[in-house]
Formats: structure tokens, sequence, C-alpha cells
């Protein structure tokens, strides 16, 4: 009964995502089998026709009757020209159903990998970021390309099972009308053959999930090694991954190897058994019971197809346990992710007209751990310049995912233009933020790409290519963009590897404001620029005073003395606020102590 529910439950998904399309190729299937089983039991009357059996056909099952009356109609009986031409109609007829069948089984196929991918995409697009960071990339990597792909393969194999059982009860059903009582034992060693396999179809389905976890192992591994090649190589550290490298793809070869050795084994047996039966079919027909052998002949042609495909049925269904891990993990993904998906709300928000509050938040990552954030309490105003300093651990990093609601508090409440951030419509307002990270985000085209993100094309649209050139003079990048030999068409590389890490950093920031957006978020922005550079950029940064809404961390903190209000954090409260020159002139605050420390 096991195998029973699986088939339904593993039908169930496939169907969820290409609808009863998917039963066409089952009746597809059916009549090209049927078609093929009636053009083998031709070969009755054509012996007859050819003086070749003991006569007396026609009088015999009702399966022989009626392929008589069909011929009969035609017109051909006793004709074995005719027979012959009529035979070959029919396979021709069977080779068109059977291409009718697999053109639109592809194109199931195709369609399940455009409806899969796209959902997975889409609901890693609108996952809650706390799963994502729980998550290392290797994982994501593996699921949306290996496993997705694997899950089409087991949707082919799974596909080939069902057809096959279709075909079988076709050939077994038109022998059954020729010989009852060998279709009737042919189908009992059948179902013998079925319940012993049940251990190594266990035994394959087991290895594939262990394969399908494995993947992702491996895929964290080589993401990892791969993003961190530069220093890995620089420093001849490559060796130390090695060891987790080799171990995962040691193992992925085992269950490989193992798969392998249970699909020969299905593979060995499939011909020996399906004769041995024969031999057996033979010598009861003959010896025991002294049939005569024209029947005996097509009905045995009929019983070695249809054993054949019996076993088929074992090894498809085999080859459809070895990809049913990646079947099983992307279900469960989605699975995971429904529970996962980022909460919006409905109130769209216009252009950022008051500020942002954040009232007594209180904010962990983990129910076990301690607080990041304590009761902090701030306001940034609109189009004021913001500050927050700290050491490392404040929180501060923290604090600027909850201004993008990319986190929500445990305790405390965020508002935008006084609406409460459960009710805001994520969209419409991380689509006015401009965040420049700690780690440049640089993606491997052309710089012009890069500083548009595809919103335009730089060649063909005059506007685009104006605002793309304004952007990166106001972000101190255009000189070195202009001297390059393609310009604006320069390819970077992977995360921007043939760029310097100031070019990088300056591309970054030529982008967000080429989305002239209104809450600028600063993390650090210029920390990897050189002193030349940091001057330029500190001047854009003072451009928008009073233009924009500018939020910054900063270590440096020269680089903050025109913000309107600093925020000094620690230990996740804030505990100092005020001016530039209102903090550094107290003597027995936190700040001052800082900004003493700098000047060192």
């Amino acid at each position: 009964m096991k195998i029973f529910q699986s088939i339904t439950y593993y039908l169930g998904v496939y169907r969820e995502f290409i609808g009863k399309r998917l039963y066409i190729v089952f009746g597809l299937t059916a009549a090209a089998a049927l078609t093929e089983g009636f053009g083998i039991t031709l070969i009755l009357p054509l012996i007859e026709a050819a003086d070749a059996g003991d006569g007396g056909l026609d009088g015999g099952s009702t399966a022989v009757r009626f392929i008589y009356s069909i011929l009969g109609v035609l017109g051909i009986e006793e004709s074995v020209v005719g027979i012959l031409i009529f035979i070959g109609a029919v396979f021709i007829g069977k080779g068109v159903l059977k291409f009718v069948e697999g053109s639109y089984a592809s194109y199931l196929r195709a369609q399940l990998l455009r409806e899969i991918k796209g959902k997975m995409f889409n609901a890693y697009r609108v996952m809650d970021y706390g799963y994502y960071a729980h998550n290392n990339t290797g994982h994501f990597i593996n699921v949306i390309n290996g496993q997705i792909n694997n899950f089409i393969r087991s949707f082919d194999t799974f596909t080939r099972f069902l057809t096959m059982i279709i075909i079988t009860v076709s050939y077994l059903s038109i022998a059954f009308l020729l010989a009852w009582n060998f279709a009737l034992m042919a189908v009992g060693i059948g179902f013998v053959l079925l319940f012993l396999f049940k251990f190594l179809n266990a035994y394959v389905q087991e290895l594939s999930r262990k394969t399908a976890s494995e993947e992702s192992v491996l895929n964290k591994f080589l993401v990892q090694t791969i993003q961190s090649f530069k220093y890995l190589t620089s420093t001849n550290q490559m060796q130390h991954l090695k060891g987790g490298v080799m171990a995962s793809i040691d193992k992925l070869a085992n269950y490989m190897y193992r798969q392998g050795a249970a699909s020969a084994f299905t593979q060995a047996i499939r011909e020996p058994v399906s004769v041995i039966f024969l031999l057996f079919v033979i010598i009861i027909q003959v010896a025991v019971f002294d049939s005569p052998i024209a029947p005996i002949f097509v009905a045995l042609l009929l019983f070695h197809r249809g054993m054949q495909h019996m076993i088929g049925i074992q090894d498809d269904w085999q080859k459809t346990m070895e990809k049913i891990g990646s079947l099983e993990m992307v279900v469960e993904e989605f699975e995971t992710l429904k529970k996962n998906t980022e909460q919006t709300g409905e109130k769209k928000l216009g252009p950022l007209s008051e500020g942002i509050t954040l009232e007594n938040i209180y904010f962990k990552y983990n129910n076990n751990d301690d607080h990041v954030l304590k009761d902090l309490s701030i306001h940034i105003p609109v189009n004021k310049m913001v500050a927050f300093v700290g050491e490392s651990g404040a929180g501060k990093s923290t604090l600027i995912d909850m201004l993008t609601l990319l986190l929500r508090p445990q305790l405390g409440s965020v508002h935008i233009d006084n609406i409460n951030s459960e009710e805001v419509e994520l969209a419409s307002w991380r689509s006015q933020i401009g965040y420049v990270s700690q780690e440049t985000v640089v993606f491997d085209d052309t710089i012009a790409n890069n500083i548009c993100l595809w919103k335009g094309d730089y060649k063909k649209d005059e506007e685009v290519r104006e605002r793309i050139h304004k952007a990166a003079k106001r972000a101190y990048v255009d000189e070195y963009i202009e001297n390059l030999n393609d310009g604006y068409d320069t390819v970077v590389g992977d995360r921007g590897v043939r760029l310097s890490g100031g070019q990088r950093q300056r591309l970054f920031i030529a982008r967000e404001l080429y989305k002239n957006p209104n809450l600028l978020i600063l993390d650090e922005a210029t920390s990897s620029l050189d002193t030349e550079s940091e001057r330029y950029i500190q001047k854009s940064i003072d451009s928008l005073k009073g233009s924009l809404t500018v939020v910054i961390i900063a270590h440096r903190l020269s680089t903050i003395k025109n913000a309107d209000l600093i925020y000094v954090v620690e230990k996740g409260r804030v505990i100092e606020q005020g001016t530039y020159e209102e903090l550094s002139l107290n003597r027995k605050s936190r700040f001052s102590r800082m900004v003493q420390i700098q000047s060192l």
C-alpha cells in the first residue's frame, strides 16, 4: 500500500505545477501501446493467410474474431499483402502517437521547469530576512539550480514509470484475451517481483535523500571557496578548505556508485527473468496442454513485451527514487518559505515627509541570546543628516536593518511618517531608500548597468545616459570611468574584481545617487576609500544636506562633523545625543573621549 500512497503523493506534487495536462501524456501513451499491441496481434491472421497455421483461428478467441471482423470490413482477411500493408499502417500510426506523446511530454517538462524555478525565485525574493540570515548561499543555489533540475529529472522517470504501467497493462490485456491463463501467470510473477524489489526501492530512496542533503553541503563549500579565492590563495590557506570539499565529494561519489549498482542489478535481471518466464510458458503450453503453436507464438510475443515492461516498471520507479530526495527537498523548501515569507502591510507610503521614529525597541536574533537593542528610542527628522556612532557590536547595523524593515522588533514600534511599520507596504518604503553598505555590491556587468541597475539602455536612452553620468560625477568616479578603453561599457568582473576597493565603493555610491532616494543610508560608506576619494565623497554627502534624509554609520568621526544630530550607541542603548559641537565640547561625554582617541 505504501507504494500506491507514494505514487498518489508524487502525482499530486507534479499536478500542482502543471495541472491536468499531465494526464494527456498517459492517454497518448495508452493509445500508442494499444496500437502496437493490435499490430502484433495482426500476426495471427497473417499466419493463416499464408497457410502457416493449423486453421480455425477465425473461430478462436474474442480478440481473434474481432481482428478478423476488421479485416473483413477492409476486404483483406485472406490477403497477405493487404494484411502486411495494414500492419505497416498500424505501426506508422503508433509512431505518430509516440511522437506526439514524446513532444507533449517535453512541453510539459519545459512548463514544469518554468513554473517551479519561477515560483522558487519569487518565494526567495520575498523571504524573511531572518530565514536568509540563518542559511548559506550554497543552500539557496543548490535548491534553485541543482535540486530543481533533479526534480525535473524525477518527473521524466516518474512519467516513464506510469507510462510503463499503462503499456504493460495494454500488452497483458490483449494477451489475456488470447490466453487468459498465461496472462494471469505473468501478472502473478510480476507482482511477486515488484514485492521483492520494494526493499531495493527503499534503499535507493534513502540514498537520494542523502545525496540531496550532501549537495547543499558541497555547494556551501564551493561558494565560500570561490568567493574568498583571492584571500585563500594569497595566504596559502586553500588546503584547509580542501578537506571539507573532498569529504563531501567522496560522500556524493559513494552515493552515486551505490545508486548505479542498484540500477545495474535491475537492468541485469530484466532480460533473463523475461526469457525464463517465456520458456516456462512454452513448456506448459506445448508439453502439458498440447496447444497449437500459432496462438502461442503471438501470445508469447505479447507476454515477452509485457514482462520486459513489467521489469521496466521497477527500473523506472527505482530511477525515480534516485531523484526523489530532490523532490522532497524542493517541496520542503516551498513549505518552509511559506512560513518565512516577509509580511507586508497595505498602506502605500508617499515620499518621506515627516521622519522616522523608533520607540522603546527591544530586539534579539535568537531566543537564547541577549538583546542587541534594549529600550532604544530615536527620531530621524526628514531632510536631516543623522549619524550613529559607537563601538563594534553596539547594535548600529541592527538599527539600520530596523529602518529598512528587514528586521522587526520583538517589543516596541517603528513609525514612518507616523504610520506603524506593520501597516506599511514594504515596496513603497524600500523604493525610497538608497543604501551603501560596508560590503560593496557590484555585479558582473558593465559600469553603466551597475549604476542604473538595468533600469534603462545606456546606449539608446539619452535620459538614462545623462543620469548615469551625473551620478558618476557626484560620486567622483566619472574621470576614472572615462579613461577606461570601453568607458561606461567596461565589464567589471565578478563582484567588481577588476576594480580597486575605492573604485568599487564609489561605483556603489553612484548607483544609490542615480536612484534619487528620499532616505540615503551610508553604512561605513567611506571606510575603504583613500584619503583623496574620501574627501570628494564627503563633499558629495555634505552637498546632499537638506535635500534628503541621510543616515550615517561612521567610525571615522571626522566624516560626521556636519551632521544635524548624532546618536551615540552603546550595548544596544542610546547613551548620548546632540550635535558634533555639543558632544565634543562636553569633556565628560563618551563621544568626546572617542574624538580624543581618534585625534591621537
